[in-house]
């Protein structure tokens, strides 16, 4: 009875594993079937390049101008977004935070104190006199 149990578990579990490698098995071939001229992709080993050609199982790249190469289309790993441009409309904000940032960094500067290039300084130098006795233990 014991191992009729421990087949059922293994059973189940490989049809748990091979579900989900289907399942992204299907998104893969949906994402690669999906894909058109003009897009933005980078291949599994990490080229870089815009659709500009689509034949049966050839995809046509280019990383730069001119620059052309031909590729299967199950190399194509993702979609790659195109970069945001940072838009700041408050130019005299940056000025106005790049002042308060020059004069925190001068104030810290005031603050800052001298470390000396040896230890030197940093240690009291032995004394080779006797201590005198205090009073106190008379």
């Amino acid at each position: 009875m014991d191992i009729v149990i421990i087949i059922v578990l293994a059973a189940g579990a490989m049809y748990l594993m091979s579900r989900n490698s289907r399942k992204k098995q299907k998104e893969a071939v949906s994402f690669r079937d999906n894909l058109q001229i003009g897009q933005e992709v980078m291949t599994g080993s990490g080229y870089f390049g815009t659709i500009v050609a689509v034949d049966d199982d050839a995809i046509t790249l280019e990383s730069t101008p001119g620059n052309t190469s031909r590729w299967l289309r199950a190399a194509i790993a993702k979609l790659v977004e195109a970069p945001v441009a940072d838009t700041d409309d408050d130019a005299e904000g940056d000025v106005a935070s790049s002042a308060a940032a020059a004069a925190q960094i001068d104030a810290e500067n005031k603050r800052a104190f001298n470390i000396p290039d040896d230890i030197s300084g940093l240690i009291d130098k032995p004394s080779f006199e006797k201590p005198k006795p205090d009073d106190s233990d008379k």
